[in-house]
């Protein structure tokens, strides 16, 4: 295919616009032939080398949704204590995590071991593993949301008792915490934004050397 329609890259700027961190989701389960689907688009995302370095942990038992919550609640508490005065106020009232209502909750690692693809590209930026994980949730992350999923990334957590709370190999990092499922609400707008935490940048910080 050498092009898309003014259709198709007009509806794919709204996926873009409508992509929102979601907090508050329905409890309603997600059929697990869209979630299989969902899980695929990691195999279509480009990785550094051809490494397909992400590991994925669908988190499904009582006993480690447990600890990964009281892991965010810990974390949650201690980064509240490193604000103060209005700041502590507002961040006191954020919903931070979805992890008590979203049915699907999914573990994404990095394999900072692995040999696939042979090193190339890694050897100068071992990073770019990392930044492959990165892009392949961001392709599942729209493709949710062409589904009408939402999908919460909870970053207030200690990914080392995370590691070791869900038993996994020691040269796997911690790439990202995703709670999925149907928000309970649309909203164009960043729920940050809503809040009064932070406004997006006026203009993009593009320079030129």
């Amino acid at each position: 295919m050498t092009g898309f329609s003014d259709t198709f890259r007009e509806e794919l700027d709204q996926l873009m616009r409508w992509r929102r961190d979601v907090r508050h989701f329905r409890t309603d389960p997600v059929s697990e032939d869209l979630l299989a689907d969902l899980f695929g688009t990691f195999a279509l995302a480009p990785s550094v080398g051809l490494s397909e370095p992400w590991r994925l942990i669908r988190v499904t038992s009582a006993a480690a949704r447990t600890a990964a919550l009281s892991n965010f609640r810990t974390a949650n508490s201690q980064a509240l204590d490193g604000y103060s005065g209005d700041d502590a106020k507002t961040y006191a009232t954020l919903k931070l995590s979805g992890m008590q209502e979203a049915p699907v909750h999914l573990a994404v690692f990095c394999d900072d071991s692995t040999t696939k693809g042979k090193g190339l590209g890694a050897g100068t930026m071992p990073e770019m593993r990392r930044y492959s994980c990165v892009s392949a949730i961001m392709q599942f992350w729209l493709a949710a949301r062409a589904h009408g999923l939402g999908v919460g990334w909870v970053s207030i957590l200690d990914p080392e008792m995370l590691c070791r709370d869900l038993d996994v190999p020691t040269d796997w990092a911690l790439v990202a915490y995703l709670c999925i499922g149907y928000p309970t609400e649309d909203n164009i707008t960043p729920e940050l934004e809503r809040k009064g935490w932070e406004a997006r940048a006026a203009a993009l910080p593009l320079e030129t050397r």
